[in-house]
Formats: C-alpha cells, sequence, structure tokens
C-alpha cells in the first residue's frame, strides 16, 4: 500500500495495520533542525535530489522524514501597498483594498508533478490564512473584531472580497490530477473558546467557507481545514459543511479522545501531540510514550494520521523531535 493509498484509506476510516503520518515545522524548527534531519534520515536518493537543486531543502526534510502527506503551498495573493491608516484607524473604512497576486504557477505545477513523481505521497495544497485571518491582516486583529461588532456591512464587503480572491485561487489548482486534498488555514479560536461568538461565526464565516468547500469537492478532493484553539463548537457544523480532516486539535485546549469519541466517525483528526508541553519539554522517553499513546486512541476506526499538535518551533530539542518521527514511523 502506497502512502496515497493509506491516507486515502484512513480518510475513509478504514482500521488499518497502519497509521499515516505527517510531522510539520514552523521556520525556526526547520532552520535548527534540517541538517541534522537530512543526515540522520534522508536516504541517498533523496539526499542527491536536494544536491542537484529538483527539491529545496524543505521539500528535502519532508522527503527524508518519510511524511505519508505532502504539503505544497500554493500561489496565492496579498492585500497591495495597504496604508497604514488602514489597520491604525479604529473605524472601519470606506474602501476595500487592491489585492495583488503572488507566486509562481508555472514553477508550482513543475514541482508538483515532480513531488508526485518522487514521494509518491498524498498531496496536499496549503492555502495558509484562508479567510477571518486575511481581514486581520488588513484590519489589524482587534478593528476587526470590532468591524465584526459594530460595522455588519463593511464585514460582509472584505470577507465577501476575501472569499472571491480565494475561489479563484483555488480553482486554478483544485482540477489537478496530482492534487488529492487541500488545506485551508483560519485561526478561530483562543486556548478557552472561539475568537468570536458561535452566532458571529454562522453568520460571517460559515457562508465563505461553504463556498470553498463546495468548490474542493467538486473537483473531488478532500477539504482539510487548520484552525488553532478550541474550536469544539463548530465541529459539527464542519462536518455538515463537508469537511474530511481536522488540524491541529490541541490538547491543551480540547479533550482530543473526547473529540474523537464524539466525531470520529466523520472526521479525521492531524494532530494531538503536545507542543505546549511534552516535545519541547519532556525527555525522549515521555514523548515516545505520548506519542504511543495519542496513536492507539485515535486509530480506532480508522481516521486519525500522526502529528505534533502545532509545527515543530525551535525549542523542541532534536532528540525529542528523532522520539516523534521514530515512533511514527513504527505504525506506520
Amino acid at each position: 500500500m502506497t502512502n496515497f493509498e493509506l491516507v486515502k484509506q484512513t480518510i475513509k476510516h478504514k482500521e488499518l495495520d497502519r497509521v499515516p503520518y505527517c510531522i510539520h515545522f514552523a521556520t525556526s524548527g526547520f532552520q535548527k533542525h534540517a541538517d541534522d534531519i537530512i543526515k540522520r534520515y534522508a536516504t541517498a536518493e533523496v539526499k542527491k535530489l536536494i544536491d542537484n537543486g529538483v527539491l529545496d531543502t524543505f521539500d528535502g526534510v519532508k522527503l527524508a522524514i518519510g511524511n505519508s502527506v505532502f504539503g505544497i503551498s500554493a500561489p496565492w495573493w496579498d492585500w497591495h501597498n495597504p496604508p497604514a491608516e488602514y489597520s491604525t484607524n479604529f473605524d472601519a473604512p470606506p474602501y476595500l483594498l487592491k489585492t495583488r497576486g503572488t507566486g509562481d504557477y508555472d514553477g508550482f505545477f513543475e514541482k508538483i508533478k515532480r513531488v508526485k513523481d518522487v514521494a509518491g505521497s498524498y498531496i496536499t495544497v496549503l492555502f495558509w490564512g484562508s479567510h477571518i485571518e486575511k481581514a486581520q491582516f488588513a484590519r489589524g486583529l482587534e478593528n476587526f473584531l470590532a468591524d465584526m461588532a459594530g460595522d455588519p456591512e463593511f464585514t460582509r464587503k472584505i470577507l465577501a472580497q476575501i472569499i472571491r480572491k480565494n475561489l479563484a485561487a483555488i480553482d486554478n489548482v483544485a482540477g489537478l490530477d496530482e492534487v488529492d486534498g487541500i488545506l485551508l488555514g483560519s485561526d478561530w479560536g483562543t486556548q478557552r473558546d472561539l475568537l468570536i461568538s458561535y452566532d458571529m461565526w454562522k453568520e460571517y464565516i460559515a457562508p465563505g467557507e461553504k463556498q470553498m468547500y463546495d468548490l474542493i469537492r467538486e473537483n473531488g478532493k478532500d477539504v482539510w481545514i487548520h484552525s488553532c484553539g478550541n474550536i469544539e463548537k463548530i465541529i459539527p457544523d464542519l462536518i455538515e459543511l463537508g469537511v474530511s480532516v481536522l488540524n491541529p486539535i490541541q490538547p491543551e485546549c480540547m479533550d482530543i479522545y473526547k473529540i474523537k469519541e464524539r466525531y470520529g466517525n466523520d472526521l479525521t483528526f492531524w494532530g494531538g501531540i503536545s507542543t505546549q508541553r511534552t516535545l519541547p519539554n519532556g525527555t525522549p522517553q515521555e514523548v515516545a510514550a505520548e506519542t504511543r499513546t495519542v496513536i492507539e486512541a485515535m486509530r480506532k476506526g480508522g481516521g486519525y494520521i500522526t502529528s505534533s499538535s502545532q509545527e515543530i518551533q525551535d525549542d523542541v530539542p532534536f532528540e525529542n523531535l528523532c522520539a516523534l518521527i521514530d515512533t511514527a514511523k513504527e505504525y506506520a
């Protein structure tokens, strides 16, 4: 069974004797550990691909680890020359910002085909900061939260603009044969609860999310969602809207085992191993033990992809990172 087949069967909630994994890195964690990861885990083939410039080091690290899922960031878009007043003035502005596309589609198409040929993995296309965060980047977090409460007209306009841009970007890649799933990233939660009220999420956020999920599903791809924090209140809504995979299910914020019990028949979970406690502060033995505990509980009935609950940062010792990777490999 290839990694692609393993992930697809896992998303279909087939309980298998193998568990896929996908361990990913923040920039700081990558910069700290990349060379050591290549030395310890990369095959001669992967090292050759890096040395010959076929893969950059970041992609080489993902291949060296042996991730079952390979994520590739897509060409995207951003706000174009926003004036400082747009994010510093409390009152909502009377106009919307200009936007500009970013990235290289030709390079993206070439890279995704190359990775598919080399890795044989399940391929996700990554769109980080895909919705509410885009508005927060334009207005500033506090100002946009105030906009949502006090200026519904502006809020709807800027969110509609974001979704229009997103749909065009998603449409450019969702039809590719090499793509298996698309990940949209927006942080809706704090450590305790939703960042906004449930009613506001339903009114302002859910309709745009549905448009994006529908487009992804119409192209036969799986919908992957990333949101930090405690978002349990909206998990039933995400299931109804068509989400297949949810990341990162932070154990510091939610009881991941209850989440699995309640929603495990409908969602695949990716994450769950503590990046706030065990990975940075535990011993390698403690990391391995927690990883086994999480895998054994979350794999029941299928629908689990092993990973840390957030990207690996530079506070994680290399020995602890290796304990996570090696234990994940035991099950894969």
